[in-house]
């Protein structure tokens, strides 16, 4: 019985893997086939253009180079060609003084070409090629071993290059859009584990579930961070995005308000779990509250790029924000940390949809009457080009559809 358990288990498990499989594999398979194209044409270069007889290298440094994420592409493709000649400089370099090819110069070179990699910035694909360059250089006995390699290194790179900035550069606004959706979504489950926990209140979530959610949560946060970085430098970076620089910085600065809407929710989800457990427990409104801000958020991220989507989370934020100023919806219906959190989360998701702090305060106090017409406030968002393109063909359908 145990053993059939165990593999009841084990299938479970893989059944609920699925999903996140078929997932990555939609994700990356566009990233592999340009690395595959990539990979192709650096081979077909170096080995007719350039006529090496074995270019192994060429299409393994335009695979390495383009393994990245989208907007740092052409940056691992210059440290790759980096890395090279730095370990080629210092296997030249150490042979010439020690004169063979022993273990002693593959350590001196491959120390020393690490070392260097590191004082000129310590990227990992660096010292990796760095030293790697070394190794083969020293090892192998053909003089003309390095300068193959750097050979190749050119062609991969260069072949790299111009897939990642000219043939399919990535678009820094819909780089930064996908990273604010996925973040979204995942604070959206971070809310629906609160509300589950402050409805029902004698169920008693296991640690582990909490954990995962808020995890994966704080991760798509940390990822969504570093986008924002990578988003402008590819703006600046890019010939052909460059003048997109503008929407780009306006983008980043909604996903700067998207990382504190993103720590509000957090501490919602941990004080809903501290409520849960505590001797002054919040009634059901308060579920159905952070309930209707998990629906915004999830709104959101369903189509972040709507404006009627925007409006539509402001007025659910804005309701569960004014129902707290209330008669009636003290301490009997939240409790006091709760209620801040709350009150923080609804705000957050207000001026991430793009309305002014200001105006979300004096929302927030006055009567009904004169907080009609806030959504309109809400600026349209920034288009990114494939947004366009669908509007396009909506506008201008083909012949017979």
């Amino acid at each position: 019985m145990d053993a059939h358990d165990g593999v009841r288990r084990r299938l479970r498990a893989a059944v609920r893997e699925v999903p996140a499989a078929r997932e990555r594999v939609r994700a990356g398979l566009w990233p592999v086939l340009q690395q595959t194209g990539a990979a192709t044409v650096a081979w077909l270069i170096a080995r007719h253009l350039v006529q090496h007889h074995e270019p192994l290298f060429a299409p393994v440094a335009a695979v390495v180079a383009l393994n990245a994420s989208r907007g740092e592409r052409g940056a691992n493709a210059v440290r790759l060609l980096l890395g090279v000649v730095i370990g080629i400089l210092m296997a030249e370099l150490w042979l010439t003084v020690l004169g063979n090819h022993g273990y002693g110069a593959l350590s001196v070179a491959t120390f020393m070409a690490m070392l260097l990699a590191l004082l000129l910035g310590g990227e990992r694909i660096v010292v990796a090629q760095a030293a790697v360059s070394a190794i083969l250089a020293v090892a192998t006995s053909k003089a003309e071993a390095g300068p193959e390699r750097l050979t190749d290194a050119l062609i991969g790179a260069g072949v790299a290059l111009l897939t990642s900035q000219i043939v399919f550069p990535a678009e820094p606004i819909a780089l930064l859009r996908r990273a604010e959706v996925t973040t979204l979504r995942a604070l959206a489950e971070a809310l629906d584990l609160a509300a589950l926990a402050l409805r029902h209140r004698d169920r008693a979530l296991s640690d582990q579930e909490v954990l995962d959610r808020l995890r994966t949560a704080r991760e798509e946060l940390v990822d969504l961070d570093k986008t924002r970085s990578r988003s402008i430098r590819t703006a600046g970076r890019s010939l052909i995005w460059r003048k997109r620089g503008a929407p780009a910085l306006r983008e980043s600065v909604s996903a700067g308000q998207l990382v504190l809407l993103g720590g509000s929710c957090l501490t919602l989800t941990r004080t809903a779990m501290t409520a849960h457990t505590g001797a002054t427990r919040p009634k059901p409104a308060t579920a159905d509250a952070v309930r209707d801000l998990s629906r915004a958020v999830g709104e959101l991220g369903l189509v972040l790029g709507d404006l009627g989507t925007r409006r539509s989370a402001v007025g659910i934020a804005l309701g569960v924000l004014r129902a707290l100023t209330e008669p009636g919806s003290g301490h009997d219906t939240y409790s006091n940390a709760v209620r801040v959190a709350v009150r923080t989360v609804a705000i957050d998701i207000m001026v991430f949809a793009g309305v002014d702090k200001d105006k979300v305060a004096e929302a927030e106090r006055a009567t009904e009457e004169q907080v009609q017409g806030l959504d309109e406030h809400v600026p349209a968002p920034v288009r990114t080009v494939l947004s366009g393109l669908s509007r396009f063909r909506r506008r201008h359908p083909r012949p017979g559809r």
